[in-house]
């Protein structure tokens, strides 16, 4: 496990959880300096993904570590986090297990989804062979970053940093990093005295996605935004700008 802090060290402290198959430098690379003027960041890159020779266990393992780490350092208690899709998860974890506390979670438009083990193994032979497949030839890529450009309006050098990342992870990390996600559930109807659950809503994904937010999490903030999945984090200032406001409200600056 990799944290790193950086950033405006007289502010809040905001906790950045990378997606799947992502480093936080990659997962952030295009907001990282607007957040780090503000924000006294902990950036954390998970086993497997942190450049050393290590492997992702399972969430709950990696949770534990974020919790030892908060505890050790900032004595129990951070004033947010910020979770980009899969890092949500921990978001989720960390208020419900109530091991440290944090005044605003956030969600970077999480899918939420969890499964049965067999259904999860089954989604994970299926996915991870597609997330590996990328970059097996040029063909390949280009035609992936493409589809990138197309969907997310990435520029083409983000586009590239993003497809580089599925060239430098195991696919033992990935596949479980994928599968334990499914299988790590939450409760329904989470509510922890102090602590606010902030979703980035993306509408483009589906109302199926809102409504999962409302299941497991009582009375959230639910802002909704007209993009596709963590779009403003490729997609330019159009999709940034918006979303930035939306956290400094968040987290009460």
């Amino acid at each position: 496990m990799q944290f790193v802090e950086t950033g405006n060290m007289s502010g809040k402290t905001l906790m950045l959880l990378p997606g799947t198959c992502c480093d936080w430098q990659m997962n952030f690379s295009t907001v990282i300096d607007r957040l780090a003027e503000k924000y006294h960041l902990i950036c954390v890159n998970y086993d497997g993904f942190d450049g050393a020779d290590s492997v992702f266990p399972d969430m709950i393992t990696v949770t534990g570590k974020i919790e030892k780490y908060i505890q050790e350092n900032h004595g129990s208690r951070i004033d947010g986090a910020l979770g980009s899709s899969l890092g949500s998860s921990f978001v989720g974890q960390l208020i419900m297990r109530e091991n440290i506390h944090m005044d605003h979670g956030i969600f970077g438009s999480p899918d939420l989804d969890q499964s049965g083990v067999v259904s999860a193994k089954l989604k994970s032979a299926l996915v991870t062979p597609l997330l590996t497949g990328f970059t097996k030839n040029e063909k390949k890529k280009q035609k992936a970053k493409k589809k990138f450009v197309e969907l997310f309006e990435m520029d083409e050098q983000t586009a590239e940093m993003f497809l580089e990342s599925f060239t430098r992870f195991s696919t033992e990390s990935i596949k479980n990093e994928f599968y334990t996600d499914l299988i790590t559930c939450l409760k329904e109807d989470i509510h922890v005295e102090g602590t606010t659950a902030h979703f980035i809503y993306a509408k483009k994904m589906g109302e199926k996605y809102k409504k999962r937010y409302l299941k497991y999490f009582r009375d959230p903030d639910i802002r909704e935004f007209d993009m596709q999945h963590e779009q403003w984090l490729f997609g330019g200032p159009k999709y940034s700008d918006p979303v930035l406001k939306a956290v400094d409200e968040f987290m009460g600056i």
